[in-house]
């Protein structure tokens, strides 16, 4: 075993030097060469060393490089150092995070990354949390946690009863929602139509001043940081139209939240602290290994009531059960690496990244923009939307782009527009990075458009 995992380091710490020299996306030929793991399953077991050294062959070069400092698609960030030490020690103790007797130490840093996360991102003292796997089932255990309050008040009780016959509740969210809200909307039975959408300005924020009326039976989901432009949702108008009606207040925060740690971008956030759950991704702005996020409730008898289950050989300690608090029951003890990484940032380097990811994206911004390129949105946080003129100029750069290697950024539409989406999340990334992705976007886009003067 000793022998194993010291190649597995050596193995593991070459890729890692290496990764900023190679392809960010893998050559179709490395992708071709997969085919080598699959096969009919062996009859006679294999030494593990080897299976090791067919991994590393063969899987290591059709690996898109995120832990590199030039991926800038899908919000993913990279894994800070000590969160992926904390990541292998946590698989080495292979730990069941379900209950304090199963793991004390996984029990124990979940109180205290909690304990951490309520203080540097503002949110209210008390506060209930679940460690689950990403957005969408942070998403769902919080609304869980608001379908059981919003029914609790007419007198239902949906873990007992169910749906059948349960008095309506109203979902709000607005035009740009993400896709993450409307999926955990449909898997707690609450339909991903049966919503009434308020529309949205042009960067993609909720518009107020449209909110349909309110009541005690409303749900409202509101977004702190839009996927394609970083806008936010002005949350604090929301809570405080929502207070007046007791309606319920879901904030999917899932990298914008991680703006609060900087008084520069923390203003975006003001009145965030009002509401009554949060989604938080930890493995897009953290900077953790996957999979990992937090569903935060302000009031945890919700949250608890919704995901907790009782059996016989289920006895629970006096503290807080993990599982009390989250859909799975078994899981890994996720918590590690997210205690790892803040301790090792620490309040400065937490804000240090934001802020440097943000004047990255600006970077990027203002290099495109001089190149001719258009600029689609507001840069108010990480992302950045690039148009190249007509949609299909647009998406044949964004493909070229990939197929470079340089760099790798994905598309999108924005208001029925082509465009690449920057999205600046990664520890590990560079102004250098920046400025040699912009240079290999820009002579892409050269050689595929004309640019257009603003």
């Amino acid at each position: 075993m000793k022998n194993l995992l010291t190649e597995t380091a050596e193995r593991a710490a070459r890729y890692l030097t290496e990764i900023d020299n190679r392809r960010v996306a893998p050559p179709p030929d490395a992708v071709a060469r997969l085919e080598a793991l699959g096969g009919a399953l062996p009859e006679l077991s294999s030494d593990p060393m080897e299976i090791l050294a067919l991994l590393d062959d063969v899987g290591s070069p059709a690996t898109v490089a995120t832990a590199g400092g030039r991926y800038f698609g899908f919000v993913i960030g990279g894994t800070l150092p000590a969160a992926l030490a904390a990541n292998w020690m946590a698989g080495a103790w292979d730990q069941n995070g379900a209950m304090h007797v199963m793991s004390p130490v996984a029990a124990k840093v979940e109180e205290v990354v909690l304990a951490w996360m309520v203080d540097v991102l503002g949110l209210p003292s008390g506060s209930g949390a679940g460690f689950v796997t990403g957005t969408t089932m942070a998403n769902f255990s919080a609304l869980a946690a608001a379908r059981t309050a919003l029914l609790g008040r007419a007198g239902w009780n949906v873990e007992e009863d169910g749906l059948f016959g349960a008095p309506p509740i109203h979902v709000v969210v607005g035009d740009e929602v993400h896709v993450s809200v409307l999926k955990a909307l449909s898997l707690l039975g609450m339909g991903r139509s049966r919503v009434t959408r308020v529309p949205a300005d042009a960067q993609g924020r909720m518009r107020p001043d449209r909110l349909p009326p309110l009541d005690n039976q409303t749900l409202i989901c509101a977004q702190a940081g839009n996927v394609n432009t970083g806008a936010f949702d002005p949350v604090g108008e929301i809570c405080a139209r929502a207070q007046q009606a007791d309606a319920w207040v879901h904030v999917d925060g899932a990298f914008g939240l991680w703006a609060a740690v900087s008084p520069q971008y923390a203003p975006l956030l003001a009145g965030a602290q009002a509401a009554d759950s949060w989604a938080i991704d930890c493995h897009k702005w953290l900077n953790v290994p996957y999979d990992s996020a937090i569903a935060v409730v302000r009031k945890p008898a919700y949250l608890q009531r919704a995901m907790s289950m009782t059996a016989a050989y289920l006895t629970p300690g006096d503290g807080r059960e993990p599982w009390h608090f989250t859909p799975e029951m078994s899981r890994r003890a996720r918590g590690v690496e997210l205690w790892a990484a803040m301790r090792s940032l620490g309040r400065s380097g937490l804000q240090d990244l934001i802020e440097r990811n943000c004047r990255q994206a600006k970077l990027f911004a203002e290099r495109l923009r001089g190149a001719g390129f258009a600029i689609l949105n507001d840069v108010v946080l990480n992302q950045v939307l690039v148009s190249f003129g007509r949609e299909q100029d647009t998406l044949r750069v964004i493909a070229d782009v990939q197929n470079d290697g340089t760099c790798w950024c994905g598309g999108t539409k924005w208001k029925g527009q082509a465009a690449m989406r920057i999205s600046v999340s990664s520890w590990a990334t560079t102004d250098d990075d920046v400025e040699r992705s912009a240079a290999a976007m820009i002579r892409i886009g050269k050689q595929q458009v004309q640019p257009v003067s603003q």
